[in-house]
């Protein structure tokens, strides 16, 4: 069924699209009813994403696909569009090719061998092979509508679905291209060299994904060849391959392994053979037998083969609702079961190219900045593609990662680069990557939790049962499993109960007892056996009231008088009475304890304090004398680190163990002063090793001063971070510039596109114009002349300089005619057109036409003047006019009467020569009937003739018939009928003479008498 050309409004478009597809939808293999009740289409579905100077890729393109050739595929145009400009692109599109073209309505089924346009301010999705108008969510300057349809396109259309990328900058189309690799199918991108804006054809390169880089006009021949090779031949299922068949994928395999070290025999078949299909298709080889024998003369091939089997579908926080539940119901639980400054470890097997890894990273990193506990983050992330961790170690990723990642994440966690967002060092250190086959390589060890999400699909269940032990054994106790949405633990559920169904939250049993140690080479056997009920201690309340009050009485009686103080001294308790020791300084209150100690003891206070944190060990500093209240004391001092409680970690305690008067050994007094020479030398010896150990200890004040200072850079180096994050946000804004660049650039280049039609129009039409030699004058409402052609400066004294000037200015050269600016006026106010003939000084007669200038939009925007060279008509029409002046003067004066006819006998002319037959004047017939002239008995035979001579052409019916006169006598004439027809065929009238045969008649009668 052919389509309507001019289909302008909503509902016409609708419904010529659906007679269209009632018309191909009943070919074969084009749609099919699923058992929901939803058309599924089994043709293949083509997404081309452009941008800036996409329209002349699009052009090449259509160009180029050949005329006589169905492609048995539907494609779907998306470009980025200035939302606030009605779009050109469908209208430019149609000139270069013959496949049907539609702008896309919401709801619009695909069918092959058309092209749907995305319409400007829109997002596009296909669902069930329908093509959905969605309101873009991203602010202008962020949105990513390529990326966003190829998306769509990969979730519902899989290994039909086939995405190319054209010329445009940024990276949109790049997360696109691997989702669209991901279901298996095809990336075809333009080559940068061909491209006038390289930007997103390179970054789509970069992922190593693409199946083909060629310039436009080379793709359509390739993806023709390839949607042959790939969906016009019978794709046997799994379960219909012939045993020789299957050797021949067992092959594929070897080869693999072989080559890669990696055994991909037990992975799920479909996928598999799906995957290799493809590469297939792409190689464009029909027979597997032939694909073994290419892979092993092409290790190239080999190596492509090992990648595309390796595509993971990946993206920051994939599936955001299941990050949030990860986030609410697990991450916190991670922390809480550790100890301040204590680690907390994540396994990411199959992390891809990192996305999922930085993603569970920053959540990590989130929960422990809110809790400032200084808790140590560990992710492990490993893969089997060496390529892919590459990829992850160097944290750089396009900037369409803006679609799954918010803003204030990508201010925090990411730095622009150009048109990329690289990690931050703080994230990327806490992430490990390292290449690891997860079926033979061993696993790690204690970690918290492990996230392994779509892996499993992807494996056979003998294969699945050898991992999930392996990952029972990777986690420490109480440890969470983090799944896909579409994985499960399968039978294993006595390893792991369920913490959320729905996102695929596991926690690791603790009630159950592998009773084999875990090998990496052969899969643990886990032996469930309940363990035992922990027995209640038979005690009461009361003794347990007891114990607690004998201890605190004891600490009070018998512990000496203590401190517990942090690194930097700051005193966190107090036991016992210190008052003797320690005292609060004048001025701001501190709880510094060596501002708090006396001074003789604040040297070796400082020391001790200092040396046991560095050797962790306890320090004892016996005999230091003080004086307090007037009198000399002395104190031994026991400095020993807590290192018995986590929780205690970093806690000094300090211990003041006073000696008795009794135990001073005494030999002298002198001035109230315990004095002894040689316990005098030992203090004094004790004092200088003490003075030193201050001085050590004032050094590493100054070490710490120093690491202040540093702790003071990092905070210039955080306002820093700042000012950059301020930059970022300028950033944002150019790369909202450059996004309105980029549309503007598409209508700018519409727009060009729009003035060089235009242009041609102009030339046609001044070359319509000039060739028809009519002369053409255009006015304005004030009669001002707009523009004119040659022609009409031959009625009009016109030059080019007359152009803005009043048309009653310009003197014309007509001798008959002086009211043309009273005609047009007359004109513009009745709307109603008028028409002279005019004459000009050199005797040349023109048809003068005026009539109102009607725009598109049926404006009145002024008037047009028209001059028709009529000169030789008029010579003609005169001559003729002469010619029947002759011809009527010598009809009016023969004897014969001429007249003419309608059809059916009505006179329209009559010759004055009905006077002599007749009697009457020629305007008593006008109007009248032939036939009410003529003798009833002749009127039969009269009509039988009339008919005869209107039925026949250019041929004469007579006859003879009496005709009535003015005194009502009859009079005897021979009719003659001539019929007149007109160009196309038609009868105009009749011409008929009748002359008077009385004379004749009576001869003839006398004559038959003699006889």
């Amino acid at each position: 069924m052919t389509l309507k050309k001019k289909a302008s409004k909503k509902d016409r478009i609708k419904s010529t699209h659906t007679e269209m597809m009632h018309s191909v939808g009943s070919e074969a293999g084009t749609v099919e009813a699923s058992a929901d009740g939803a058309s599924e289409i089994t043709f293949p579905v083509v997404g081309i994403g452009a941008s800036a100077g996409g329209l002349a890729a699009i052009e090449r393109f259509l160009a180029a696909m050949p005329p006589a050739t169905e492609s048995g595929m539907a494609f779907v145009l998306v470009q980025h569009l200035d939302p606030d400009h009605k779009s050109i692109l469908l209208d430019l599109i149609k000139k270069y090719t013959r496949m049907q073209a539609f702008k896309i309505e919401d709801g619009m089924r695909v069918q092959p061998n058309c092209i749907y346009v995305i319409p400007p301010k829109k997002d596009l999705a296909l669902l069930h092979g329908r093509l959905h108008l969605m309101e873009p969510s991203a602010p202008r300057g962020l949105r990513l509508p390529i990326d966003y349809f190829f998306r769509s396109l990969a979730e519902d259309q899989h290994e039909r679905a086939i995405c190319i990328v054209l010329s445009g900058t940024g990276t949109d189309g790049t997360l696109g291209i691997k989702s669209i690799k991901g279901e298996g199918g095809m990336a075809m991108v333009q080559s940068p060299e061909s491209a006038s804006y390289d930007g997103m054809p390179g970054s789509a390169i970069s992922t190593g994904l693409v199946d083909y880089v060629l310039p436009p006009d080379k793709m359509p021949e390739q993806l023709i060849s390839f949607a042959q090779h790939a969906f016009d031949r019978h794709q046997l299922p799994v379960t219909d391959f012939v045993p020789a068949i299957t050797d021949s994928f067992e092959k594929v395999f070897i080869i693999l392994r072989s080559n890669t070290g990696h055994d991909f025999s037990q992975y799920k078949k479909n996928t598999v053979f799906r995957r290799i299909q493809r590469r297939m298709a792409v190689s464009q080889i029909d027979d597997i037998e032939d694909y073994a024998r290419y892979l092993q003369a092409n290790p190239m091939e080999v190596e492509t083969l090992f990648r595309d089997l390796l595509i993971g579908v990946t993206n920051f926080f994939r599936d955001p609702k299941a990050f949030v539940a990860l986030n609410e119901k697990v991450i916190p639980h991670l922390f809480e079961r550790k100890q301040p400054g204590g680690s907390v470890r994540v396994w990411v097997p199959a992390c891809s190219t990192g996305e999922e890894a930085y993603s569970l990273a920053i959540l990590l990193q989130e929960h422990s900045d809110s809790l400032k506990q200084g808790h140590k983050i560990q992710v492990f992330a490993t893969d089997i593609d060496d390529q892919a961790i590459e990829k992850a170690r160097a944290g750089l990723y396009p900037e369409s990662i803006a679609a799954d990642v918010s803003k204030a994440r990508l201010a925090h966690f990411f730095t622009k680069e150009d048109s990329a967002y690289r990690i931050r060092k703080n994230i990327r250190d806490l992430v490990v990557f390292a290449k690891q086959d997860i079926i033979k390589d061993p696993p790690f060890s204690k970690v918290d939790m492990i996230s392994c999400r779509n892996l499993l699909i992807y494996m056979e269940p003998k294969l699945q049962k050898k991992i999930m032990p392996m990952f029972y054994y990777a986690l420490n106790r109480d440890g969470y499993l983090f799944l896909g949405t579409s994985e499960t633990i399968g039978e294993f559920v006595e390893l792991f109960s369920s913490e959320d169904k729905k996102w695929k939250l596991y926690l690791r049993r603790s009630d159950v007892t592998p009773r084999a140690a875990y090998s990496p080479y052969v899969p643990p056997s886990i032996m469930v056996s309940k363990a035992p009920q922990a027995i209640q201690p038979d005690a009461n309340v009361g003794r347990a009231d007891i114990r607690d009050l004998a201890e605190r009485a004891l600490l009070d009686e018998y512990t000496p008088p203590s401190a517990f103080i942090n690194a930097e001294f700051d005193v966190l308790y107090i036991h016992g009475r210190t008052g003797l020791y320690l005292e609060l300084a004048p001025g701001e209150p501190s709880l510094n304890l060596l501002r708090m100690a006396r001074e003789e003891l604040r040297p070796g206070l400082a020391a001790a304090v200092r040396k046991a944190v560095a050797q962790k060990a306890t320090v004892r500093y016996d005999g230091l004398q003080f004086k307090a209240n007037g009198d000399t004391h002395l104190v031994n001092l026991l400095v020993q680190p807590v290192t018995k409680q986590e929780a205690a970690k970093g806690i000094v305690m300090v211990i003041f163990e006073e000696l008795p008067p009794e135990s001073y050994p005494v030999s002298e007094k002198a001035n109230g002063e315990i004095y002894d020479k040689d316990r005098r030398i030992s203090e004094l010896q004790h004092e200088l090793v003490t003075t030193k150990e201050y001085f050590q200890a004032t050094t590493e004040e100054l070490e710490t001063t120093n690491e202040e200072l540093k702790s003071t850079n990092e905070e210039m180096q955080s306002s820093n971070e700042e000012m950059q994050s301020t930059n970022e946000e300028l950033e944002t804004s150019r790369e909202e510039l450059q996004s309105v660049n980029e549309e503007l650039v598409t209508v700018n280049t519409e727009l060009q596109k729009k003035i060089e039609e235009l242009d041609q129009v102009n030339n046609d039409m001044n070359n319509l114009l000039a060739g028809t030699g009519i002369g053409t004058i255009f006015v304005d409402h004030k009669l001002i002349i707009q523009r004119f052609t040659p022609a009409a400066a031959k009625v009009i004294n016109l030059i080019p300089t007359d152009v803005g000037r009043p048309v009653g200015h310009i003197v014309p050269r007509l001798t008959t005619y002086d009211s043309l600016d009273r005609d047009i006026k007359i004109v513009l106010d009745t709307l109603v057109p008028r028409e002279e003939e005019v004459r000009t000084r050199d005797g040349q007669w023109y048809l003068m036409r005026i009539q109102p200038y009607r725009t598109v939009r049926n404006v009145i925007e002024g008037a047009v003047l028209t001059f028709v060279d009529i000169t030789e008509q008029k010579r003609i029409r005169d001559a003729l006019r002469e010619k029947e002046t002759q011809l009527r003067l010598l009809v009016e004066n023969m004897g014969d009467v001429i007249s003419r006819l309608s059809p059916d006998g009505v006179y329209l002319y009559v010759s004055s020569s009905c006077r002599r037959l007749l009697g009457f004047e020629p305007e008593d017939l006008l109007g009248t009937r032939l036939f009410g002239y003529i003798h009833p008995d002749d009127v039969e035979s009269v009509k039988q003739t009339l008919n005869a001579a209107v039925v026949s052409h250019n041929a004469e019916f007579r006859s003879e018939a009496r005709m009535r006169c003015k005194s009502g006598d009859y009079v005897r004439v021979e009719i003659v009928f001539r019929t007149l027809y007109a160009e196309n065929g038609s009868i105009t009238e009749l011409q008929s003479s009748y002359r008077d045969i009385s004379n004749r008649s009576k001869l003839e009668a006398d004559d038959a008498k003699k006889k």
